[in-house]
């Protein structure tokens, strides 16, 4: 699986909200100023040659709809950030998380049950 440039991302992010949309739907939920549609055409065709997602063709246009579910995405990132800045280590990584991101005390207890309720699983 290839990367998504942050354009790719943005648009990915709307096409996985709404699990299948029109051109003209993505380009209506981006804020204002809105891309160009050409624009919006551009990165759905990078998207798709990428593999990352594919459309139906119904009439004259296309529906769009993800190949790559946002968790399965979100995980290979996640798990390059470790390997590519944390030298593979997560415990590096959690450690940079809990002191750099500004958690509050009830953040850090439900990290915590997290971690404690997946160390009773293993």
């Amino acid at each position: 699986m290839s990367k998504l440039s942050k354009s790719e991302e943005e648009l990915m992010n709307m096409l996985w909200k709404r699990k299948k949309a029109f051109m003209k739907d993505l380009v209506d939920s981006y804020p204002e100023p809105k891309p160009a549609t050409t624009t919006v055409a551009t990165l759905l065709k990078r998207m798709t040659d990428k593999g990352f997602i594919n459309y139906i063709n119904i009439g004259r246009s296309r529906e769009y709809y993800p190949l790559v579910k946002k968790k399965d995405y979100f995980s290979k990132e996640v798990n390059g950030l470790i390997k590519n800045f944390f030298n593979g280590s997560a415990s590096q990584f959690a450690s940079f998380f809990t002191q750099e991101t500004d958690l509050s005390k009830a953040e850090l207890e439900e990290l915590k049950k997290l971690i404690d309720q997946e160390i009773k699983r293993k």
